[in-house]
């Protein structure tokens, strides 16, 4: 539990606002059934579930977890795992319900040094999952899936690669072949952040390119995709016939070199995008133009309450669906930092959570937006808080689900027949 008097004070406060939070909130709408949570992981290889041999280190996790969602209070129980040993460690779910992809972070399968994507379909009773089939990424270590608003194409990031890869999504939820892979090229940036914090050794990925994730804009004409190690933030034009990408002109914008760009995030508006940088634990503020694709840089502001000192490796960022504000994960000082959105789209700082266990990985809002989730990775759980609308403020439930080594967390509605 962090120690420094801020945190302290912040930290008896929520609890003593839980309550009253807790009462005063609005209880989430009711769907139409049952809503489920799944939860990837970092997982061991298991030589009876694999045909092949996966260079992978050792993981807590057995695959994918499913749980049931207990829409008043949050609580997640434990409904089944999907066993996989290929560190199923990114997820995503298609808009109609009905199929799971899954980044398979390996960076070996076979005798090609390659990951793998997986295509699932949905029990539309149960939300169990059946697997359809497994092709290659288009690269190492894919830690990244979206799909592209049309639903015709899974957008991948390889982070081991150095690369991004789009995949077309059969009728039949079936993944088929690459329609395009990239490869990133460049000059990697330095290996000290220069915005980091006074006293960091943060360092993660400026050894070489790394793809850590891509994404359509909300349009869907273009697609973006962030290398950490070249600091930069790619934009192409997408051809949804073809599957393809263009370079759109100009084909990137960087951050402070050495401060290392993880995820983005855009703000409901789809004209304001927020970076988070893993290793200078800052955010940065874009202005977007969807019609050019272009991104032009307008705010820089620390992820960590002022005079934090040491090391810090930020993780997650999301955008609250009403566009009020904006929440980042700091890895070690182990918290979600939570910042007010203005007027001009520019951050605010509120205030920071400590997120009951260490390393988050990530974190989702439920379909409500009324409770976040946080996969604290080294602390073999996901923690569970409740969102106050007008403040932004995160008080916590009190519910912990077990789960060894969690990486990211998405969720399905299931519509009763």
């Amino acid at each position: 539990m962090p120690t420094d008097p801020d945190r302290r004070s912040f930290v008896a406060s929520s609890v003593a606002l839980a309550g009253t939070l807790a009462a005063g909130a609005a209880q989430p709408k009711e769907g139409d059934g049952p809503l489920i949570a799944y939860v990837g992981t970092f997982s061991s290889p298991l030589k009876d579930v694999l045909p092949t041999q996966v260079d992978l280190p050792p993981g807590n996790g057995r695959g994918i977890h499913i749980f049931r969602v207990d829409r008043a209070t949050g609580a997640l129980t434990a409904a089944g795992v999907h066993e996989m040993g290929t560190s199923p460690s990114h997820l995503a779910v298609n808009a109609p319900g009905t199929h799971l992809y899954s980044a398979n972070e390996t960076d070996r399968q076979g005798d090609k040094k390659e990951g793998t994507v997986t295509a699932f379909a949905i029990d539309p009773r149960d939300g169990s999952l059946k697997p359809l089939n497994t092709i290659r990424s288009g690269g190492a270590g894919p830690t990244y899936v979206s799909i592209h608003p049309s639903g015709k194409f899974l957008l991948v990031a390889n982070y081991f690669g150095g690369s991004v890869a789009v995949l077309s999504v059969l009728a039949d939820g079936k993944l088929g072949e690459a329609t395009d892979v990239k490869v990133d090229e460049g000059k990697v940036g330095p290996t000290k952040a220069p915005n980091a914090p006074k006293g960091s050794f943060a360092f993660s990925g400026h050894d070489r390119t790394h793809a850590h994730q891509i994404m359509a804009d909300p349009t869907g004409k273009f697609v973006l995709h962030v290398d950490l190690g070249l600091d930069k933030l790619f934009v192409w034009k997408f051809d949804a016939t073809k599957g393809t990408l263009t370079a759109n002109d100009p084909a990137s914008v960087s951050v402070p070199p050495g401060d290392g760009p993880r995820h983005v995030h855009f703000h409901p508006n789809g004209k304001w995008l927020y970076s988070v940088q893993e290793e200078g634990s800052t955010v940065v503020r874009f202005d977007y133009d969807p019609d050019v694709g272009k991104l032009t840089a307008r705010q820089t502001i620390s992820t960590l309450p002022k005079g934090y000192a040491g090391s810090n490796f930020c993780s997650e960022i999301l955008v609250s669906g009403d566009g009020k504000f904006v929440y980042v994960g700091n890895r070690l000082h182990d918290s979600i930092g939570i910042f007010a959105v203005g007027g001009n789209g520019d951050l605010t700082w509120v205030a920071d959570e400590w997120t009951r266990g260490n390393y988050p990985r990530s974190f989702a809002f439920d379909p409500t937006g009324t409770f976040l989730y946080c996969c604290n990775q080294r602390a073999d759980h996901v923690t569970v808080f409740r969102v106050d609308r007008k403040t932004g403020l995160l008080a916590f439930t009190g519910h912990y689900a077990p789960v060894g080594n969690p990486s990211c967390v998405t969720f399905l509605d299931l519509k009763r027949g």
